[in-house]
Formats: C-alpha cells, sequence, structure tokens
C-alpha cells in the first residue's frame, strides 16, 4: 500500500520519532565517501566533511560550527566552541582524515572561502540537513541498504574503536559524552551471534567435568 501524500501544513507520520543508529562496515563507509567527487570542489568539501565525522565523532552541528583555524594538524585536534550543552572542548580525529581536510582547505583559499570551515562556494555556512540529504543520496548512490545519517557515523566511529581495542572511557572522551553509561548505550549494537561467537573466542579455566 503506497504512502499517503503528505501536503503543505500535515505532520510528518513520523514527527518525533527516533530510529536506532545503524553502523555502517568499513565497506560501506569507504564506499559512501567513494561517491564523493575528488575534482568538483563540493565533492572535495563533502570528502573533507564526511571524513571528519567518521573519523572523529563529531556531531554534525559541532562539524559544522568550526572555522578553520579550531584545526590543528600537529595535534589532530579540533576545537569545538559550542559542544552539547554549550560546553567549549577540544577532541581528536584520526590522522587518516588529513589528506582529505588538508586538500579542501587549499581549495577553500583558492576560492576565497570564509566563515566556517566547511562553507557553501559563496562562504556561506552549510545547514545540517544539507548534510543529512547528501548522506542519503550518497548512500543510495553506494547501494547501502541501511540508513545512512550523520549520527549513524558518530555510531560507527564508536565502534571502530571498540573493535580496535580503545576502553569505553577513552571513546567516552573523544565522543565528547558526559557519562560512560552514555558510551554504553552508543556500544550496544553485538547481536547475539556475534556475542556467542566472541564467547568461543575466550580461554576459560578448565572445570574437570
Amino acid at each position: 500500500m503506497p504512502a499517503p501524500m503528505m501536503t503543505r501544513g500535515m505532520t510528518p507520520p513520523n514527527k518525533g520519532r527516533k530510529y536506532p543508529a545503524e553502523v555502517l562496515t568499513a565497506g560501506e563507509l569507504a564506499a559512501l565517501i567513494a561517491r564523493c567527487s575528488t575534482r568538483a570542489p563540493t565533492g572535495i568539501r563533502n570528502r573533507a566533511l564526511l571524513m571528519l565525522l567518521s573519523r572523529s565523532g563529531l556531531r554534525v552541528s559541532e562539524a559544522l560550527a568550526l572555522r578553520a583555524s579550531d584545526i590543528s594538524f600537529a595535534t589532530h585536534a579540533v576545537r569545538v566552541l559550542h559542544g552539547k550543552g554549550g560546553k567549549a572542548t577540544t577532541r581528536g580525529f584520526h590522522p587518516r582524515a588529513t589528506d582529505a581536510l588538508a586538500r579542501w582547505l587549499d581549495v577553500r583559499r583558492r576560492i576565497g572561502g570564509r566563515g566556517p570551515l566547511f562553507c557553501t562556494l559563496q562562504g556561506g555556512p552549510l545547514h545540517p540537513q544539507y548534510v543529512r540529504n547528501l548522506l542519503h543520496r550518497l548512500g543510495a548512490a553506494a547501494v547501502i541498504d541501511k540508513r545512512v545519517h550523520p549520527h549513524g557515523l558518530r555510531h560507527t566511529f564508536a565502534d571502530e574503536l571498540r573493535r580496535s581495542g580503545v576502553d569505553v572511557v577513552t571513546i567516552s572522551k573523544l565522543l565528547g559524552h558526559s557519562s560512560v553509561a552514555v558510551t554504553n548505550r552508543y556500544l550496544d549494537h553485538l547481536s547475539n551471534h556475534q556475542a556467542i561467537s566472541a564467547l568461543a573466542a575466550v580461554e576459560l579455566p578448565d572445570l574437570g567435568a
């Protein structure tokens, strides 16, 4: 049965509904970013933005509020002036995002970019809805059968860190969470099959039974 047509003034049926974040695999993430042009200024900008989001765990609002001066390539850190709750924090990004960010900064200088780090070609700010629409479009182009959205990249970053053996306290700090309990909810993506596979790999004492 087709979905009902929406008309102006109507409340969307999914308004206020929260969907669980879907973690992307490394292959899906690579396919997503590969859909960004490596030549067009907007593609170079979008690639840098997605690399930063997926390699820092920044919230999309935090990333879009950054200025060029907020990035330190020497320490692989960004200064977030208005994080959640209005707090100013310093957060890290993985070195693998460096090349994409540096390339966008070069392009940004050539086109006379000003204002926010991730600006339009006219120097204006990007809107979070632009990023959400971008990810939806790139996800469809990459044939990713998941809901691809900015918060999902944040969850993917956290899940990759956990799989790499990073402790939950460190992950919590990198994500800018107020408590480890919030981070634990981010990491609750383990299926029963994964849990059983993990148990099989654990060395437990021989009880002689």
